[in-house]
C-alpha cells in the first residue's frame, strides 16, 4: 500500500473510532469508580476507494466484537448491583474501537494517558482485550512499564505466556499450547499420524503452527506439508489446491482466526476438494455463520476443540434488549442497526428508513447469536476477575492484607501494580459456576469441548459436542470421548479416516527409520530367522527362547515339536513289526527244535546252547522295542544295557556251539580227551562268566554316568530332538567293544573250523553270521555317529535287528529246512555215514 493512501485509510478508520457510547459509561455509586478499559473493533474497513473518497467506502461490521463490549457493560452493572463484591467501590469502564491494530494501539495509549474529565480517576485499574494476539502483544508492550494488569478473553498464543517479555499479562481463555496439546492427544486418538496444516499470516497462526508441529514430533505424527494462506495472494491459494490434491495425508488442520477461515472457506467453495478431515481450532469451530451448502465437501464432519459452553443468566435478554437510543451519540450503533436491518436513519432513495424500534431476535448474526455462550463467558470472567482482585486488594485484618501480607490499602489508594499483584492470587467461582485461577505464565486451566460438525443437506449446521479435554484432570484422562457419541466424519467416510504415510508394520516384522523420509514413512522388514515381534511397530525382533520356534507369520513364539521315533509313525511301525517277526520266527524254531529235540541234528548241534541261544534272539528281537517311544529316565537306561547283556548273552552262546565244534573234532582223535574240560558245566559256565563280564561293565555305567533323556535343541533349529545320551561315553563303547570282541573272537574260531570234516559241520553257518555280524556293527558305527535325530536310534535298532536275523537265520534255518522238508537226512544213519561214529 502506498503511503498516500495509507494515511487516507488510517484517516478513514479514525472516521469509526469513536469511543463506544460516547466513550465512558459509569454507574454512580456512593464511594471511588474504579475504570477498566476495554478495547474493541467493532468496524472494519473492508474496501476503500481513493477516487470516490468516502463516498465509496465499505465497511464491514465485526458484530461478535460488539456482543463484547456490551458483555463488559453487563457484567459491571451485575457486578455493581452486588453489594458484598465491592462494597463502596463501583466499576467503570471506556470501551475503545478502532479500526487496524494500529488504531488499536494507538486507542491504548490514549485510554492510558487519558483524563479523568469523566470522573473514572486518574489511571485506569485493568485493559480488558484485545481479541488478537498480535494485538495484545503490542498492548502489553506499552503496559508493562506501568505495571497495568492486561486481561485478554481471546488472545491465545502460547507465545504470550513468557512473563519475562509480558510480565502484566493474562487471559480467562486458555494458551494455544493446551489446545495444540490437545489437538495432538485428537489425532493419537484416532491414529492420524500423517497430516498437513494450512495457516494464516500472523503471530496466532505461524506461533501456533510452530508450536502444533513440536509437539505432534512428540507423539510421532508428521506433518506433510504447512501452507501459508493470504487473502491478497492468489499464488498461496492455488498452492494450498494443488498441494491438498495431490498430498496423500486426509486429515487437515486449519490453523486460522475467523476473519482468514471465512475468506479462506469463500475462496475454496469453487474448488471440488474432497476425501479431507478437516480439524479446527477454537478461533472458528463454532461458527455456524460459515456454513453453507456449497462448503459441506469441506466443513461436514469438521471437528476440533472448542472453548466451554456456558450459561450466562440474563445475557441473552441484555444483548437482544440493544436499541439505538440507548446510546443517542453513538454513530457507530446507528451503522451497525441500519446494518442489521438494511435500513437508513437518513432520508435514501435506497433503503428503507429505521425507526429505532426494530427487534434484534429477527436478525442472525454473530451478535444476536445467544443460543450457547463460549467466547463470550471468558469476557465475563476478565470482567469478574478484576472485581475480584479489586476486592482482595481492600481486605484488611489487623491491620495487614491477608493475601499478601502487606499493609492494608483504602480504596482511594489503590493502583495498578496493586491490582496486578492481586490478579495473581485470584481463585473465584463466578454465579454461572466457572472457576478463575492462574498458573505462574498467567494462563487459566484449559477446559474445552471436542466438538462436530454435523450437516444437513440445505447446507445448516448442527455442532455437537462428542467429547472433553480439561487440563484439571490427571494424566490419561484429560481427554474423553463421550460414550455412545454419533459421530460424522469428513470425506464422505462413514468411519474413522485413516491417514498414515505408512501403514503400521505389523507384528511379524520390525520397523525401521528411512532416513531419507519423514519418521512416519518408515520401513517394514521381516524378522530374521529365529526371531519375531508380536506388536505393532515393532523395533527390535525377538529371539525365542531355545524350547520355542518362530510360526510362519513371525509374530509368536510356539514350542517347537518334539522329534523322537515313535510306534505311530512309519518308520517305528515297520522296524515294530520286524521285531515282533524276529520274535515269532525265534519262538517258531524253538518250537520247532522242542518238538524235534529227540532227533540227531537237534542233539549233534548241542541242543542246550542251541534252546538258550533261541531265547537270547528273543531278547535282542525285543530289546529292539525299547529303542522306540518317548525317551525316559528309565527307557534309557533300560534300551541301552539290555542290549549290551542280551548281544552278550547271545554271542556267548554262539561262541559256546563254536568251541564245542573245535573240541568235538579234537575228541575225535586218537588218545584225545578234551571233551571233558568243555563239557555242559563248562559250557554253562563260560556263558554265565561271559555275561556277567557285561552286567558288571553295565553296573559301573548306570553308576557312575547312566544315559539320560535329552532335548537336543542343536542339530535342528526348527524343532528338538528327544534323544537318550550317552551320559558316560566310555560306558556305551565300551559295552559294544565287549560285544565286538567277542563277535571278533567267535568269528576267528568259527573260521578255524568252518573245514573240519564234518556230515554237518554248524562252523560254517557261524563263521557266516559272524561275519553278517561284524559287517552290520562295523557300518553302524559311522551311521550311528552321522545320522540325525530319531534316524539315529532307527540305525541302532536296525543293527539289533540285521545282526539277531543273521545269527537266526545263519545258525537255526538250515537245521529246521532239515527238519521240515528234509527228514530223511535226520537220522543217525546220515550223520553216521558223513562223521566218525565217536563224535556222535
Amino acid at each position: 500500500m502506498s503511503l498516500s493512501k495509507k494515511r487516507r485509510v488510517d484517516t478513514e478508520c479514525r472516521i469509526f473510532q469513536e469511543k463506544f457510547t460516547n466513550s465512558y459509561f459509569f454507574t454512580e455509586m456512593n464511594g471511588k469508580t474504579m475504570c477498566l478499559v476495554c478495547m474493541q473493533q467493532v468496524a472494519v474497513l473492508k474496501e476503500y476507494n481513493l477516487k470516490h473518497h468516502y463516498e465509496s467506502r465499505q465497511v464491514r461490521f465485526n458484530h461478535r466484537e460488539l456482543k463484547f463490549a456490551r458483555i463488559v457493560m453487563f457484567t459491571v452493572e451485575e457486578i455493581n448491583r452486588d453489594t458484598n463484591l465491592l462494597p463502596g467501590v463501583s466499576l467503570g469502564y471506556r470501551l475503545y474501537n478502532g479500526c487496524g491494530s494500529e488504531n488499536l494501539i494507538r486507542a491504548a495509549v490514549e485510554a492510558v494517558n487519558g483524563d479523568d474529565s469523566q470522573g473514572c480517576g486518574d489511571r485506569i485499574q485493568a485493559l480488558l482485550g484485545h481479541s488478537s494476539s498480535g494485538v495484545s502483544e503490542d498492548i502489553n508492550l506499552i503496559l508493562s512499564p506501568l505495571s497495568i494488569p492486561q486481561i485478554s478473553h481471546l488472545s491465545t498464543c502460547a507465545c504470550l505466556s513468557d512473563k519475562k517479555l509480558y510480565p502484566t499479562f493474562f487471559r480467562t481463555v486458555p494458551s494455544d499450547r493446551f489446545q495444540i496439546i490437545g489437538l495432538v492427544q485428537l489425532m493419537k486418538y484416532f491414529d492420524w499420524r500423517w497430516v498437513g496444516v494450512i495457516s494464516s499470516i500472523g503471530l496466532y497462526s505461524e506461533e501456533g503452527t510452530a508450536e502444533f508441529i513440536k509437539e505432534a514430533k512428540k507423539e510421532g505424527i508428521c506433518v506433510e506439508y504447512t501452507l501459508p494462506y493470504s487473502k491478497t495472494e492468489s499464488k498461496l491459494l492455488d498452492e494450498i489446491v494443488t498441494t491438498l490434491r495431490k498430498s496423500s495425508s486426509k486429515v487437515v488442520l486449519l490453523f486460522m482466526s475467523l476473519s482468514f477461515t471465512k475468506s479462506f472457506l469463500s475462496n475454496m467453495e469453487k474448488y471440488n476438494i474432497t476425501g479431507k478431515q478437516w480439524v479446527g481450532t477454537e478461533s472458528w469451530i463454532t461458527q455456524t455463520d460459515l456454513a453453507s451448502v456449497e462448503r459441506m465437501n469441506i466443513l461436514q464432519g469438521a471437528m476440533g476443540f472448542a472453548l466451554t459452553l456456558a450459561s450466562i443468566p440474563g445475557l441473552g435478554e441484555f444483548l437482544l434488549s440493544l436499541k439505538p437510543s440507548d446510546e443517542p451519540q453513538s454513530g457507530i450503533l446507528k451503522r451497525v442497526w441500519e446494518n442489521f436491518f438494511d435500513c437508513s436513519f437518513t432520508p435514501s432513495n435506497t433503503s428503507a428508513m429505521c425507526n429505532g424500534t426494530e427487534d434484534l431476535k429477527t436478525v442472525s448474526s454473530d451478535y444476536t447469536d445467544v443460543t450457547q455462550f463460549r467466547a463470550e463467558n471468558n469476557v465475563y470472567k476478565a470482567v469478574y476477575l478484576v472485581a475480584y482482585a479489586l476486592h482482595a486488594l481492600l481486605q484488611c485484618e489487623n491491620g495487614s492484607n491477608p493475601t499478601t501480607g502487606k499493609p492494608c490499602v483504602n480504596k482511594s489508594e489503590v493502583q495498578p501494580n496493586l491490582v496486578l499483584e492481586h490478579i495473581k492470587y485470584v481463585n473465584f467461582t463466578t454465579q454461572n459456576g466457572a472457576k478463575v485461577f492462574f498458573d505462574e505464565n498467567g494462563d487459566s486451566v484449559a477446559q474445552y469441548d471436542l466438538v462436530n460438525w454435523q450437516m444437513k443437506e440445505d447446507g445448516s449446521v448442527e455442532i455437537v459436542n462428542i467429547g472433553q479435554y480439561d487440563t484439571s484432570f490427571p494424566e490419561g484422562k484429560k481427554f474423553q470421548l463421550k460414550d455412545d457419541t454419533n459421530i460424522v466424519w469428513g470425506g464422505n467416510s462413514n468411519k474413522v479416516i485413516r491417514s498414515v504415510c505408512r501403514e503400521p508394520c505389523p507384528p511379524g516384522t520390525r520397523k525401521a527409520i528411512n532416513k531419507f523420509k519423514p519418521v512416519c514413512c518408515f520401513d517394514c522388514f521381516q524378522c530374521p530367522e529365529g526371531t519375531i515381534s508380536n506388536q505393532t511397530d515393532s523395533i527390535d525382533c525377538l529371539i525365542c527362547p531355545p524350547e520355542f520356534w518362530p510360526n510362519e507369520k513371525r509374530d509368536q513364539c510356539l514350542p517347537k515339536p518334539i522329534e523322537y521315533l515313535s510306534y505311530q509313525e512309519i518308520m517305528g511301525a515297520l522296524l515294530t513289526g520286524c521285531g515282533c517277526v524276529g520274535v515269532f520266527l525265534s519262538f517258531l524254531t524253538s518250537v520247532i527244535f522242542l518238538t524235534h529235540k529227540e532227533t540227531p541234528i537237534v542233539k549233534a548241534n548241542n541242543s542246550e546252547l542251541s534252546f538258550l541261544l533261541l531265547f537270547s534272539l528273543k531278547l535282542c528281537f525285543l530289546c529292539s522295542l525299547t529303542f522306540i517311544g518317548r525317551p525316559s529316565e528309565w527307557s534309557c537306561m533300560l534300551r541301552h544295557t539290555a542290549f549290551g547283556i542280551t548281544f552278550v548273552l547271545c554271542i556267548s552262546c554262539v561262541l559256546g556251539k563254536t568251541v564245542v565244534v573245535l573240541m568235538a573234532f579234537k575228541a575225535s582223535l586218537p588218545g584225545s580227551n578234551v571233551m571233558k574240560w568243555f563239557g555242559p558245566t563248562q559250557q554253562r559256565l563260560s556263558v554265565l562268566t561271559f555275561t556277567l563280564i557285561q552286567v558288571v561293565i553295565c553296573i559301573l555305567w548306570l553308576t557312575i554316568n547312566p544315559p539320560f533323556p535329552k532335548m537336543n535343541m542343536k542339530y535342528y533349529k526348527e524343532k528338538i530332538i528327544l534323544e537318550c545320551a550317552l551320559g558316560s561315553a566310555v560306558g556305551f563303547w565300551a559295552v559294544l567293544s565287549y560285544i565286538g570282541l567277542l563277535a571278533v573272537l567267535c568269528f576267528i574260531l568259527a573260521f578255524l573250523a568252518r573245514k573240519l570234516p564234518d556230515s554237518f559241520n554248524e562252523a560254517k553257518f557261524i563263521t557266516f553270521s559272524m561275519l553278517i555280524f561284524c559287517a552290520v556293527w562295523i557300518t553302524f558305527i559311522p551311521a550311528y555317529v552321522s545320522s540325525p535325530g530319531k534316524f539315529t536310534v532307527a540305525v541302532e535298532i536296525f543293527a539289533i535287528l540285521a545282526s539277531s536275523f543273521g545269527l537266526l537265520g545263519c545258525i537255526f534255518v538250515p537245521k529246521c529246512y532239515i527238519i521240515i522238508f528234509r527228514p530223511e537226512r535226520n537220522s543217525k544213519k546220515y550223520l553216521m555215514g558223513k562223521i566218525p561214529p565217536r563224535t556222535l
